[in-house]
């Protein structure tokens, strides 16, 4: 809808009361305004004019087309979720780790009732000390006559190596055996190796030795003519410990002698072998286990008269696994 400006229609009025005054008279001709008359034709074109002005003014040029103002999107950086950082595995208090067999490897043969030390080297792999009150136990399997639990002989602090010891006897029969051991700490938990807490254990195999039938035992010591003399002693493949005698001069001597085995200072090994002729192997059925030292001894009582006394005995170190004495 148009709205006129009451000021238009003021003009327009004026404008029409101008004309009516300057219309031709009867008697004809073209008046010349004057007066009042010019006064109101002058208004009248004054006011064609603006209203001709304001017209043109308001007029409209054609349809305005909106424009919609698009606003420029403004480029944002979107961040990346940082990874979520993984905790680290809580150390457990107790905890062990095994290192290796010191002595008595995996499969050691025995003989029936035969003693032998086990040790194994574990590592402290826990996050707490293990002090004195800690101790090795018995877990199961066959326990081989050892104790039910020994106590560490020092405190182990995390990360650090001990070697655990623990004094059995093989059984009495032919066969293989094993024993499972743990850990106990000062509150009396047991723990063992690494998160599961498996055992440790020792793995033997007990074998019967052939029998060997000794001669007599020489009851009355002949005259001194001779020397028994103790070349050597080595191991079998078996690990078992063999002497070597000799008899000097050949055949002054008779009879049979006795001989003892000592690992690491503790007699293990006694027995009666024939004197040789020259040089004969004696075999004492001592199996060496782990490394240790033996002492192997003839005539260890000193009842067969010799010329020389000093030359009844060696001490070695023999390894059970390489089967060397050195």
């Amino acid at each position: 809808m148009t709205h006129k400006h009451p000021l238009f229609t003021l003009m327009a009025v004026l404008m029409l009361a101008a004309l009516a005054c300057n219309l031709p008279s009867a008697a004809g001709g073209t008046p010349t305004p004057s007066g009042p008359e010019a006064t109101f034709t002058a208004l009248a074109e004054t006011l064609a004019a603006v209203m001709t002005q304001t017209a043109a003014a308001g007029a409209p040029t054609g349809d305005a087309t909106p424009t919609a103002t698009v606003a420029a999107a403004t480029p944002t950086n979107t961040l990346q979720p940082s990874p979520t950082p993984v905790p680290p595995t809580p150390i457990p208090c107790d905890q062990a780790a095994f290192v290796t067999d010191v002595s008595v490897p995996d499969g050691t043969k025995f003989d029936p009732g035969q003693s032998f030390t086990k040790t194994w080297r574990l590592r402290n792999s826990g996050s707490c000390t293990w002090t004195t009150a800690y101790a090795v136990v018995f877990d199961s399997g066959n326990a081989m006559d050892a104790p039910a639990a020994v106590n560490l002989s020092s405190s182990v602090a995390p990360g650090q190596t001990v070697d655990i010891s623990v004094a059995m006897k093989a059984p009495g029969s032919a066969g293989k055996y094993r024993g499972n051991w743990k850990l106990r700490n000062a509150a009396g938990a047991r723990f063992g190796l690494g998160a599961s807490n498996a055992a440790f254990f020792v793995d033997i195999e007990v074998v019967e030795l052939p029998t060997r039938t000794p001669t007599a035992t020489q009851t009355s010591p002949p005259p001194a003519a001779g020397d028994l003399i103790l070349l050597e002693f080595f191991q079998s493949t078996g690990g078992e410990i063999i002497m070597r005698v000799a008899n000097q001069p050949a055949a002054s001597l008779s009879g049979s002698f006795q001989y003892a085995v000592f690992a690491d200072g503790v007699q293990v090994r006694t027995g009666t072998c024939s004197i040789p002729t020259g040089s004969a192997a004696c075999w004492t059925g001592y199996v060496v286990s782990g490394t240790q030292s033996i002492r192997s001894v003839i005539d260890p009582n000193n009842l067969i008269p010799e010329t020389n006394e000093g030359n009844n005995q060696i001490t070695l170190t023999c390894n059970g696994v390489t089967k060397a004495c050195y």
